[in-house]
């Protein structure tokens, strides 16, 4: 460094000895910042040099600086620039507004020095600039106007014109600047308080100080100015209310918060911390049921609330600063004990009537009931009900009494009695209640007549039974009580062939048992139609009757009776029939009667021995026996059969009879051709009057035996006077071959109907019950096609009882 300061202290002395030899300085300007290649001056003009020389003399320019800025053109001799010139970093120094380089022209052959000056004019290219962006200030809130704070100056490294010339603050109703001018032209600017700060309204101030410089055009720098406004205790504590009415519920806990009074002071630090109290106007039995906390202002609950003992509380609260000279605040408080629903509604019983009757009239008074809560308002008014299903309303006689009444008809039967449960609620939140529960009982009214399970009785009777018997259990219902339920039963007398029903017939009056007083016989009576009574021991009784159907039903107790073939003596039939009879041929009809109900007179007949099973068929219905081939040489002459009839009874009763065959060689036609014939009443075959004979035969036994049966009835007691027989006509029971055998009525009397068949015709028997009233006797011409019988039949003989 210091050889350098030694070259350049040397080449300044060399310069002035140079200038003192060669003469005159020539003095040249220029702008900073022009451009490279910009031609400053023509040294071969200015100097009166031969252009056409330079090169030769070696012309050379030198600088009297670290950088070489500008440069010569040996063939020209222009002066032009090499590099960019920036004033400010050539002149560092404000001692002047000058600033020039220094530069020597050197030609040789001869030798010759210029000294040149060029002097480097100052643009506006820099902008003022602040030494620190912000700039913080502190003023209290209590500096008065007027009062005047400095500012740090700009600087412009650009000179004259060029460097700061004014300041400027942006708008503020609390500040202005003045600008004031220093010994060495520097500017700077101080800032003016115009009126007094309020940092609870504005802590902090935010300005911006703009410098701006005298050049064309003008360039400007900024900085921040922040102003922080110190507090002072110039506010007392405030509450958001100076009267607070506040309510609270009674029986609150312990601790419970009533109010936070969080008074506020606008100031900070110290002069914002407060402390609560209460005043000497706050009474010992506030202070000595609520709590007040002195540093956060909540007052809580700190003794016992009752609403009915005490219901409004005053107090004022006192809220201080901490500040140097400490400043106040007042709230009055009214603390109103609200009402709590912690007293549950009470019922009280008047008066009430039980047992009462059931027929007891609508409206009638059952109770009188009061309802009553110690609580207030809401909580105080109660609504006093009853179920709604019952058959009761209330309705309100005075202030809080009720009448409990009949509001729909009762009925014992149905309900007894009614627990009646009186429910009271007030209207609090949440409510309360309480209830109360009386039981009410009915008494019974003989209003309800006896009732039988069902309007009619069908009780069936096996015939034979014993007498005594018991036949149903007829047991009727009387929802009454005690007396109104005791029923007496009785058989309403009815006369059937001058017998009455009681001598059939008994009941017990107690228990409604009914029994056969006699052994019935389906064959004489086969139903009875009465009444029976139940009648209460109420005042004045009641009673309903029913209908009883008494049917006999049949038991299988007569064996069939085998009507034909005759048998004049035993059970052995012999019969002849000739040897060429053809296949399918009828050889013989079995019919026999049974005097039993239908079912059990359904008779069907079998084989029980046969001596050839292949030669003949027997119909287990209508009783034909047919041949099923023709007889050749080798079969007996003799064929035995004997025919079982079994009627449909449990357990079956049955007849036989045998029928001894003997094969005759005659060419008499088979007895199937001569059922073909027609037949003649005026024209008798042998076997017509073999016919007659048996069929005279049996009217004879048939009417001895309806002699012997009307003696006997005749020392008997007269029996019931029974329904007379129905002269219905008679019906097919089956249209199968049993068509042609039995044949049923569609009445209870006539039951049964046999068909003997003969070779000319049909023989119809009908016998009718009961026994011994009449015997039909009629004669059908085969092929008719009749299946019923009337009284009017052709050749009908009737033999009176």
């Amino acid at each position: 460094m210091e050889s350098e300061k030694w070259y350049v202290l040397f080449i300044a002395l060399l310069f002035s000895i140079v200038c003192q030899i060669s003469g005159s300085v020539t003095h040249y300007s220029m702008p900073e910042e022009i451009k490279e290649g910009s031609v400053v001056a023509n040294l071969a003009t200015d100097l009166s040099l031969d252009i056409k020389s330079l090169n030769q003399r070696k012309m050379r320019l030198d600088i009297i600086a670290n950088k070489k800025y500008l440069d010569v053109n040996k063939e020209t001799g222009e002066l032009y620039v090499v590099e960019k010139i920036d004033r400010e970093n050539i002149c560092t120094t404000k001692s002047s507004a000058s600033c020039y380089l220094r530069l020597e022209v050197i030609l040789e052959n001869p030798l010759r020095i210029f000294n040149i000056e060029v002097e480097i004019l100052d643009m506006n290219d820099n902008a003022p600039q602040f030494r620190r962006d912000a700039i913080h200030l502190d003023i209290s809130e209590a500096t008065p106007r007027g009062e005047r704070f400095s500012l740090s100056n700009a600087v412009d490294p650009d000179v004259g014109s060029n460097s700061v010339k004014t300041y400027h603050l942006s708008e503020s109703e609390y500040f202005n600047i003045e600008v004031q001018t220093g010994r060495d032209g520097t500017k700077f600017a101080d800032l003016i308080l115009k009126q007094t700060l309020d940092r609870e309204q504005q802590p902090v101030h935010n300005l911006i100080l703009t410098a701006v410089d005298g050049g064309t055009p003008a360039r400007s720098g900024t900085a921040s100015v922040i102003v922080h406004v110190l507090d002072t205790n110039d506010n007392p504590p405030a509450f958001e209310k100076e009267n607070l009415s506040v309510k609270i519920l009674e029986n609150s806990p312990i601790g419970s918060l009533v109010v936070d009074l969080n008074a506020t002071d606008l100031d900070e630090g110290s002069n914002s911390d407060i402390t609560y109290s209460y005043s000497l106007y706050t009474s010992e039995k506030t202070q000595e049921t609520f709590n007040l906390n002195p540093a956060t202002g909540e007052i809580t609950v700190k003794g016992v609330l009752n609403y009915e003992d005490f219901r409004i509380y005053d107090m004022e609260v006192i809220a201080a600063d901490k500040g140097a000279s400490s400043l106040t605040g007042q709230c009055t408080i009214k603390i109103l004990v609200e009402d709590m629903n912690d007293n549950h509604p009470e019922i009280s019983i008047k008066s009430f009537q039980s047992p009462v009757t059931e027929n007891i009239e609508l409206d009638t008074v059952i109770a009188v009931v009061s309802v009553s809560d110690k609580d207030s308002g809401d909580n105080g008014i109660v609504d006093l009900r009853v179920p709604d299903n019952m058959p009761f309303k209330l309705r309100e006689s005075s202030d809080n009494y009720y009448e409990l009444v009949v509001s729909e008809s009762l009925d014992r039967e149905k309900v007894p009695e009614y627990d009646i449960t009186f429910t009271v609620t007030d209207r609090g939140s949440p409510p309360l209640s309480d209830n109360e529960t009386m039981t009410l009982e009915l008494l019974d009214v003989n209003d309800n007549v006896p009732q039988f399970p069902q309007s009619f009785y069908t009780i069936r009777v096996m015939e034979n039974n014993a007498p005594g018997a018991l036949l149903s259990s007829l047991t009727a219902f009387d929802p009454d009580l005690h007396e109104n339920q005791y029923l007496v039963y009785f058989i309403i007398e009815k006369e059937i062939a001058n017998t009455s029903m009681s001598m059939l017939f008994s009941i017990n009056p107690e228990n409604g048992n009914l029994y056969a007083l006699k052994t019935f016989d389906y064959e004489i009576e086969k139903e009875f139609l009465f009444h029976i009574e139940a009648r209460d021991s109420g005042s004045p009784p009641l009673s309903s009757n029913v209908t009883v159907h008494v049917i006999i039903v049949d038991q299988n107790d007569n064996a069939p009776v085998i009507v034909s073939p005759w048998r004049a003596h035993g059970s052995v039939v012999e019969e002849k029939i000739p040897r060429s009879t053809d296949k399918g041929s009828l050889v013989a009809k079995v019919i026999a009667l049974d005097t039993d109900s239908v079912h059990n007179s359904r008779i069907t007949y079998q084989f029980l021995q046969v001596t050839d099973a292949t030669l003949f068929s027997l119909d287990q219905y209508n009783g034909e026996i047919r041949t099923m081939r023709m007889f050749s040489y080798r079969d007996p002459r003799h064929q035995r059969l004997v025919v079982v009839a079994k009627d449909n009874g449990e357990p079956a009763l049955s007849a036989t009879v045998t029928i001894k065959l003997t094969t005759m060689e005659t060419a008499v036609k088979a007895y199937s051709d001569m059922t073909e014939e027609p037949l003649e009443y005026d024209i008798f075959s042998d076997i017509n009057l073999y016919l007659v004979i048996g069929l005279g035969s049996v009217s004879f036994l048939l009417l001895i035996t309806i002699l012997v049966t009307i003696v006997i009835k005749c020392q008997k007691p007269k029996p019931s006077k029974a329904a007379p027989p129905s002269r219905n006509s008679v019906i097919s029971e089956r249209n199968s071959t049993i068509a042609d055998s039995t044949l049923v009525s569609n009445d209870a009397y006539w039951y049964s109907l046999f068909l003997a068949e003969t070779r000319k015709g049909k023989l119809v028997v009908r016998q009718p019950l009961p026994k011994g009233s009449r015997y039909i006797v009629s004669s059908i011409p085969r092929g008719t096609g009749l299946t019923d019988t009337s009284d009017s039949a052709a050749s009908t003989l009737q033999y009176p009882k």
